[in-house]
């Protein structure tokens, strides 16, 4: 039964590995193939996924080793979204990519989860990304959840600062103790 379950299942880590000598195209077909994918199909699937993140088409057929960080991830994003998983984990997805970059794997990301019923569960320091993909945040402190709820109803656990609604940074904060110190009340 192991099998059955890791068929449901794909992961994006800040740390991709691939063929460097071969292009997205071919290690993409080399990842379907793994899962079973019909290599027709598979192709299809490459292009468009890939063009959705960004990618131009010159570029799907160019080495890894040519492309950069944020290139390679877009590409490993597209690896794990060819399987159209049940269980997507994605760890630190968009780390290294630019603003335009970032929206786009986001979009996608949403997409899969709205058109696919896909669940996703997200690892990230950026807080902004949480809320935007999140229905549910857990806030983590020393490997314990010390917080669980919809981004809305973190927010209401911290009283407005400053006549502010305050942040998922903010209840981070305050949840976790942390208090971020501004240079001039640092001690020698």
């Amino acid at each position: 039964q192991p099998m059955k379950v890791q068929e449901r299942i794909n992961r994006v880590s800040v740390e991709a590995s691939f063929f460097k000598k071969l292009s997205p195209m071919e290690n993409l077909l080399y990842g379907a193939r793994l899962y079973g994918l019909n290599a027709g199909d598979a192709r299809r699937q490459v292009v468009e996924i890939l063009t959705r993140l960004g990618l131009e088409k010159r570029s799907i057929y160019s080495p890894m080793e040519e492309m950069s960080r944020g290139m390679q991830q877009k590409v490993a994003i597209a690896r794990a979204l060819l399987s159209r998983p049940e269980l997507l984990l994605l760890d630190e997805p968009t780390t290294g990519l630019d603003p335009r970059s970032k929206r786009e794997v986001q979009a996608v990301v949403r997409e899969m989860r709205e058109q696919y019923g896909t669940t996703i569960i997200l690892t990230t320091h950026d807080m902004n990304e949480a809320e935007t993909l999140c229905d549910r945040i857990a806030i983590m402190n020393s490997g314990k959840i010390i917080a669980l709820d919809t981004p809305a109803g973190l927010k209401a656990m911290v009283s407005p600062q400053d006549g502010r609604t305050p942040t998922l940074e903010d209840v981070f904060l305050e949840l976790t103790g942390e208090k971020l110190v501004k240079p001039e009340e640092e001690e020698p």
